[in-house]
């Protein structure tokens, strides 16, 4: 009699399936994980950004104005700054080593200011997020753009000391 010391078709097959369905999981929780750590990155920007832009207020008596493509004006000779440029002011005032841009290329953050009060969104990617403000239940934006096309409406934000987010700007359900 002759032993078979191999595995079956059946057992490699199973073997497999079972590898596949942990890769699948691993893959998916890698993911998530992915999307939070952005959205965490982008709730410290907005809040770095904020406690820079009080720094300016105390300094200048006013918060710097929004430019035509919704960035902050205040950089030398009161240019635009650019996200992930520096921001300096023409007096030599350091702001920010790096203003921070969105983890995403095709995504950004979006500056409004009066003067007098600021308010500066972004775009979160994990809508069952918390922070997220919600309209009848339902995840909601603020009706402008964080990024390319309409699926990136920002919904997520920030705003200065005398005023709130909801203030500024109307929650819209999607």
């Amino acid at each position: 009699m002759r032993k078979n010391n191999g595995f079956t078709l059946i057992e490699i097959t199973v073997v497999m399936a079972i590898i596949a369905i942990l890769a699948a999981l691993s893959i998916g929780s890698y993911r998530t994980s992915q999307v939070k750590a952005r959205d965490a990155q982008r709730k410290n920007d907005l809040k770095q950004i904020s406690n820079s832009l009080e720094v300016y207020f105390n300094d200048k008596g006013q918060y710097p104005l929004h430019s035509v493509n919704n960035e902050i004006n205040g950089c030398v000779s009161e240019a635009t700054c650019d996200w992930a440029d520096d921001w300096q002011d023409e007096n030599g005032t350091t702001y920010m080593v790096e203003l921070p841009a969105d983890p995403k290329d095709y995504q950004n953050y979006y500056y409004e200011s009066d003067g007098i009060s600021f308010q500066i969104y972004a775009r979160l990617e994990n809508d069952l997020d918390h922070e997220i403000p919600t309209s009848g239940g339902d995840p909601a934006n603020y009706g402008i753009s964080c990024g390319a096309g309409v699926e990136y409406e920002c919904n997520y934000g920030a705003a200065s000391t005398n005023i709130t987010v909801s203030e500024g700007r109307v929650i819209v359900a999607d």
